[in-house]
This record gives C-alpha cells, sequence and structure tokens, in this order.
C-alpha cells in the first residue's frame, strides 16, 4: 500500500516542468468506529471482550490534479470528506492508499486555533507558527508588523489567545498563512467566522495572491463564493469524487443532485436517511409527522410539524435527553434544541417516543439534514450521536413571499391616515 508523497520545500522544478501543484491518485483514507457502549475503564474489563469496531472510509479512490496557480473550489455535503482531503494534503493525516503530493511551500488555515496553544500570547503564537513553518525568528520579525496590521490585533497582540474570540483566532490565524509567502495555500470554511468586512480583505487578499501565481484550495459550502472565487471545483460526495470541472457546472450538478437525491429516497418515510440506523443502535427511528400523527412526505414552511424520535430506553440504561440539531443541505446550522426534562421524566423501560412538536416550521423552503444525539440528564455525557442522520424537504406554504434563512410568519396590517 503506497503512502502519500511529502510535501516538497520548494515549487520551481515541478512548475518549470509543467507539473502540477498537488495530485492526487486513488487517495484514500479509512477510521475505525468503536461500538462498544463501555465508557470506563472498568466497565470494558468486565466485558470481557475486544473493542468491535468497524472501518470507514472517508476518501475513497479519489484522483485528479491541480495545476499550479490555480484558484480551486472543493464543495460538498458534511461529512463528505473535504476537510479529511485538505487533511491528508497538509500531511495533518496520513494516507491508506493511493498518493496525495503538493509540490510547493504549503501553509494552511484549516481549524479555528489550529495551531495556537492556548497559554500563549499572539506575539509568541506568531514566531511558534513561523518555526514549525521553517522560518527563522529574524525572517518573523520581517514580516511580525504586516502580521498583526493585517489581523488588525496591534492592541491584543500581548494578551494569551485563550482570551481571543473566534473572529480574533481566525484573523491572526490567516495573517500567519498569507504572509509566509506559501506557494500553496489551503483554506478550510474557518473564513464564515469572520465578519464581512474581514472577509472582503481576504477575498482581496485571494486576488492578489492568485497575481502572483499562487495555488488556493477553498473549502466552502458558501456557493456563491466558490462560484466567484475559483475557477474549477470538485464535488466530493461520500469519500467519492462525485465532478471535476469549471465551477459552475458543477455547483449546478452538486445543487440538482442534493434536490435529487430527495426522490429516490424512500417517498412514504418523509425523511430520506444519509446514513442508516443498524441493530446496534440505541435510536431505532427517526419521523415527521403531521398534526394527525401521519407520516409526512414532506414539511410545509410556516406549517405545523413533529419530529419523533424513539429510542431503546432499556439499553441506555437511565433517563435520557434527545438533542436534535438542524442544518440545510449547504451546511448552514439553523438550530439545536434538546428536550430537557420533558424527555427524561419519561423513564428507562422500553422503547420511548420523544416528540418535538412545532405549530408552524419557521424556515424557508429548501432541503435540510437533521442530528440527533442522546444524553445523559447533565448533558455532558453523550450516549449515541447521529451527525446529519437524515434529510428531507420543506416546501414552500401560503401567505407573503419571503426570503432568507427564516420564515418569520406573521401578518401585515395597513390602513389610511384619516386624519
Amino acid at each position: 500500500m503506497d503512502s502519500p508523497t511529502s510535501v516538497a520545500g520548494a515549487a520551481g522544478a515541478a512548475g518549470a516542468a509543467g507539473g502540477p501543484a498537488i495530485a492526487l491518485d486513488g487517495l484514500g483514507k479509512k477510521f475505525r468506529l468503536t461500538h462498544d457502549r463501555n465508557w470506563t475503564l472498568k466497565a470494558t474489563m468486565l466485558a470481557g471482550h475486544r473493542t468491535r469496531y468497524e472501518e470507514f472510509w472517508a476518501l475513497r479512490d479519489v484522483t485528479f490534479d491541480i495545476p499550479h496557480g490555480s484558484t480551486f473550489g472543493i464543495i460538498g455535503g458534511n461529512g463528505s470528506g473535504k476537510s479529511t482531503l485538505l487533511k491528508v494534503l497538509a500531511g495533518i493525516l496520513r494516507a491508506d492508499e493511493g498518493t496525495a503530493s503538493a509540490n510547493g511551500r504549503l501553509s494552511a488555515l484549516l481549524e479555528l486555533g489550529a495551531g495556537f496553544h492556548p497559554e500563549l500570547t499572539g506575539r509568541e503564537n506568531i514566531y511558534l507558527n513561523g518555526a514549525i513553518l521553517g522560518f527563522t525568528a529574524r525572517d518573523i520579525r520581517q514580516r511580525f508588523d504586516d502580521i498583526v496590521g493585517f489581523a488588525e490585533l496591534d492592541q491584543f497582540i500581548d494578551e494569551p489567545v485563550r482570551n481571543y474570540s473566534s473572529g480574533m483566532y481566525v484573523r491572526l490565524g490567516f495573517s500567519v498563512a498569507i504572509h509566509v509567502e506559501p506557494e500553496i495555500l489551503l483554506v478550510d470554511e474557518v473564513l464564515a467566522v469572520g465578519d464581512h468586512t474581514f472577509q472582503r480583505r481576504c477575498l482581496e487578499r485571494f486576488d492578489r495572491l492568485r497575481d502572483e501565481g499562487r495555488t488556493i484550495v477553498v473549502v466552502s459550502h458558501d456557493l456563491d463564493m466558490i462560484g466567484w472565487l475559483c475557477e474549477r471545483t470538485a464535488w466530493i460526495n461520500r469519500g467519492g469524487l462525485a465532478a471535476i470541472g469549471p465551477s459552475g457546472e458543477v455547483i449546478e450538478a452538486f445543487v440538482a443532485g442534493g434536490e435529487g437525491a430527495l426522490d429516490s429516497g424512500p417517498a412514504a418515510a418523509g425523511l430520506l436517511s444519509l446514513q442508516g440506523l443498524g441493530p446496534d443502535d440505541l435510536v431505532r427511528s427517526v419521523e415527521l409527522l403531521d398534526t394527525n400523527g401521519q407520516t409526512l412526505p414532506a414539511a410545509t414552511s410556516g406549517g405545523p410539524v413533529t419530529f419523533r424520535v424513539r429510542y431503546d430506553a432499556h439499553r441506555v440504561g437511565e433517563a435520557a435527553i434527545v438533542a436534535l440539531g438542524l442544518y440545510r443541505a449547504d451546511g448552514t446550522h439553523v438550530t439545536s434544541i434538546n428536550s430537557g426534562a420533558a424527555a427524561a421524566a419519561a423513564g428507562s423501560d422500553g422503547i420511548v417516543e420523544v416528540d418535538y412538536h412545532l405549530a408552524a416550521l419557521p424556515v424557508q423552503p429548501g432541503t435540510y439534514e437533521l442530528s440527533v444525539a442522546l444524553h445523559d440528564t447533565t448533558m455532558k455525557k453523550v450516549f449515541e450521536r447521529h451527525t446529519h442522520l437524515v434529510r428531507f424537504s420543506v416546501e414552500p406554504g401560503g401567505g407573503d413571499h419571503q426570503t432568507g434563512l427564516v420564515a418569520l410568519g406573521g401578518t401585515w396590517q395597513a390602513q389610511a391616515d384619516g386624519a
């Protein structure tokens, strides 16, 4: 089994020879998913058997090249393998199949705060990150003022980064990443944390890097940004390469594919399972119901709906709280809520049904995904979590046309001033 090629220190030879900046050939990455419910060493010892697990391929047989000097987008649903792909390219993860090579000085901004030590100051973290990337203290001193200036952190640069907000984190991380003169820059979604002004400055810097011949790879759920920024895009779906080509065409295929997937599922169920529930899962089913308790083929914006979760309380062994997370199909987090004492009061015998009723579903028409988790009553322990377990559609309702993320509902009233 091949191992991934190391990241080269310079791109000169490959660029001169016309080779790609990034080359993937049959790339595969797998993880182990454990199924045991033993949470302590004592419980594991008493169980008297080895930990049971299954192999999960986050990436499988991914092959494509990214040429030098291009701005390249990667899109896909949550859990599709996009971030895993960038981590393999950055050398954070090691491929289990095939090869992944990046030819040039590489800088990556993959996770909020990644590479920062929370107890160190912003100043100290700049020098630490620079050293990790192979720069001397003198090199960093020459760039220090530019890094701090771009991040707009002059007043806070000597504060421990544990006191930074998420926006301050991402500004500093992005500033370091672009000022170490990367030949290849990997960016994973974190720009969504920044405010509008910072995002505009980042996009302007992308233009400058592109003009300098740098290679930029961007993972994002913001399809408009990908379409505007990137010449070509790859769509990763369930660990495989679904499409690659001009950004507009790939984005159109991705959007059509997400909507078409609903039609291929069991219409009577009202939900399309993205993962499936096995016999060992504590969560037994998730349903979408109308006011009469009948299964819905789809929800209606502004209409009543009930989400019903059934779980095996006997196997949980104690009172449990059900948590739901609602997401748009493009990954936007809409809301999260948990059942609190309402579900805990149901006890821990047999199959428990937990219903979440909404008199008026306050989201716009579109495609949505639902995550489900079971917690103990303290919310500190997770018995089971299913991320983006099912997908369902929300159809337009009656009333006035609205745009945006939420459907506010409400009524309008107008009258002439009789004075």
